[in-house]
C-alpha cells in the first residue's frame, strides 16, 4: 500500500452533500471512506488504441474498498454498439449484484482523473439516484493527495463486477434475478434518442455540444474504433474551446 501523509479530516455524512453539486473531493472521501453509507466505484475504461486494461489496473492499485463498475458488462445486450445504456430492469440487476442500494451514497472515479467515470454518474442519475458524485481528479488525484491504495492479485470485488455481468446478461434473456436491491426509476429528460437528435438538427432548439477531441471533431485524427467515419453532427459545437465556461468559480 501507498503510505498516507494526511492528517485527519473533518467527517461529514452524505446527507450533508448537495445533489446539485456533481463531485467530491478527495479529502471529503478520505475522511468518509469507511461510511456505512457510501459506495466506491471504480469506472476505468479505456479506448481501444490506448491498449489499457482497467481490471488489471484496479488489482494493481485502487481506492481501498471501491468495487470495479464494469461499463462493457452493465449495458445493453441488444445492440452490437459497445457499452450503450441497459435498462432499468438489467441496470437494477447489476446494480444488486455489486451490493449496492437506493440508501447507499456512490462515489465514481476512474483511472484518468476524469472520463468514464462521468458516464457511470450520469448512469445513475438517468436510473433515479441523486446520491452520487464524481471524484474530483480521480485515482491521479488521489494518489497524489498521498492517500492509500490497495492492491490484490485477486479480488471479491472482481468476482462482483463478474456476476453483475452475468445478472445483466441473465435479464436480457428473460430469466428472473434475485434479490434486487437497488430499484431504478427511468428519468427519460436525460435520455435522448436518434430520432431527438435527428429532430433538433432540423429544428435546432437546442444546441448539440460534442464533448470530444477537437481533431476528432473536426476529423482530422481517425476515429479510435473501426467502421466510424471522422467528424461531426451537423451543426455541432465542440466542447473543448468552451471549456473556460465550465470552470468552478475559486
Amino acid at each position: 500500500m501507498a503510505s498516507t501523509g494526511a492528517g485527519p479530516k473533518a467527517n461529514y455524512a452524505t446527507s450533508s452533500i448537495s445533489t446539485d453539486e456533481p463531485v467530491v473531493s478527495v479529502d471529503w472521501l478520505h475522511a468518509n471512506l469507511r461510511g456505512a453509507d457510501i459506495k466506491v466505484l471504480d469506472a476505468s475504461w479505456y479506448m481501444p488504441h490506448e491498449q489499457r486494461n482497467p481490471i488489471q489496473e484496479y488489482q494493481v492499485a485502487h481506492i481501498p474498498g471501491a468495487l470495479f463498475f464494469d461499463l462493457d458488462g452493465i449495458s445493453d445486450r441488444k445492440t452490437n454498439l459497445p457499452h450503450m445504456l441497459p435498462s432499468e430492469e438489467a441496470f437494477a440487476a447489476g446494480c444488486s449484484a455489486l451490493g449496492i442500494e437506493n440508501k447507499d451514497g456512490v462515489v465514481v472515479y476512474d483511472g484518468k482523473g476524469l472520463f468514464s467515470a462521468a458516464r457511470v454518474w450520469w448512469m445513475f442519475r438517468v436510473f433515479g439516484h441523486d446520491k452520487v458524485w464524481v471524484l474530483d481528479g480521480g485515482l491521479p488525484k488521489w494518489r497524489a493527495s498521498g492517500y492509500d491504495v490497495e492492491s490484490s492479485a485477486s479480488s471479491d470485488a472482481i468476482l462482483k463486477a463478474s456476476l453483475a455481468s452475468e445478472a445483466v446478461e441473465k435479464i436480457y434473456r428473460g430469466q428472473t434475478i434475485t434479490p434486487i436491491t437497488f430499484q431504478t426509476k427511468f428519468q427519460s429528460h436525460l435520455v435522448w434518442g436518434l430520432d431527438q437528435v435527428k429532430k433538433n438538427m432540423a429544428d435546432r432548439t437546442y444546441q448539440h455540444i460534442d464533448a470530444r477531441a477537437k481533431a476528432r471533431f473536426d476529423g482530422t485524427a481517425p476515429e479510435p474504433r473501426k467502421g466510424i467515419p471522422s467528424g461531426h453532427i451537423p451543426g455541432s459545437k465542440c466542447l473543448i474551446p468552451l471549456k473556460h465556461c465550465y470552470q468552478r468559480k475559486s
